[in-house]
């Protein structure tokens, strides 16, 4: 009797055992960052680890050797669109990030095989891109492995790799003109159109001034009490080389923007004001 529920009770153990999920910290923990970049998406999934004391490169991480960029998996970029990098067009897809560290060089690697763990598999000939940058030196200490989208515009990103006190940094870059122009046609044609963002782009890309002009002036025909058309009507007609429309809009989006204790908008309107006026 006694050895049968002695049995039972070490049955219950083990299978206790096995069936138990053991719920553990990554030590190295998993991101990832959606960036957009223009009008598409870039993802980056990576995992982070910790300096924990040691010394990073030279010594944890190799220098001359070929780094998984992190730790685990390879780091990995998803483009939705093609990009350019280091002087070369990529097409879109998802390629993993190595690097090669040096003191005073690094290698930066886009790879066509993003799902190597480490860099034990590591082949040149998968390399969609290959080219060297430069490295700084911090002025503090980053403990945890960081990869940023830095110096984000409608075209370009900067990608920033920092760890223990070194940077080093790439550009991500896109072409999309064509493709947003095509839009902007095309939607000037259907019943509502966009002509305060096409105004904005226009501006904002140093296209054709006179059509941004023409445009916000439609758009402020159609929303008079928005002080934020007046003060992007000032800043292109301004552009456009009218003074006086623009002191004129700015001086009115000044005053709805009073009217609405918009703070935001009347400092935007009064710099728009002194900019036209000088």
């Amino acid at each position: 009797m006694k050895k049968s529920i002695l049995t039972i009770i070490l049955a219950s153990a083990l299978s206790l055992g096995v069936n138990a999920q053991v719920k553990l910290p990554q030590a190295s923990s998993l991101t990832e960052v959606r960036q957009a970049v223009g009008i598409r998406n870039v993802t980056l999934k990576y995992s982070r680890p910790n300096t924990n004391g040691r010394v990073v490169f030279g010594e944890l991480v190799p220098y001359g050797a070929v780094w998984r960029t992190g730790a685990n998996t390879v780091s990995a970029f998803t483009f939705e669109e093609e990009v350019s990098i280091g002087g070369k067009k990529i097409p879109a897809g998802t390629y993993g990030l190595l690097t090669i560290p040096n003191k005073n060089e690094w290698t930066i690697i886009l790879s066509k095989n993003s799902q190597q763990w480490g860099s034990y598999t590591y082949k040149q000939e998968e390399d969609a891109v290959r080219f060297t940058v430069k490295p700084t030196t911090l002025p503090s200490k980053v403990e945890t492995f960081t990869i940023s989208f830095d110096n984000v515009t409608t075209k370009s990103s900067t990608v920033t790799i920092t760890w223990e006190n070194t940077a080093v940094k790439f550009d991500i870059n896109v072409d999309q003109s064509k493709e947003i122009l095509a839009s902007i046609d095309q939607a000037m044609q259907g019943d509502k159109k966009p002509y305060f963002q096409a105004a904005q782009y226009y501006f904002s890309n140093n296209l054709d001034i006179t059509k941004a002009a023409e445009w916000v002036i439609e758009a402020d025909k159609g929303n008079i009490e928005a002080p934020w058309i007046k003060y992007w009507k000032s800043q292109i007609l301004l552009k456009s080389g009218d003074k006086k429309a623009a002191q004129q809009a700015a001086l009115e989006g000044l005053e709805i923007a009073k009217k609405s204790n918009n703070e935001e908008y009347i400092k935007l309107n009064t710099n728009a004001l002194n900019n036209a006026k000088k």
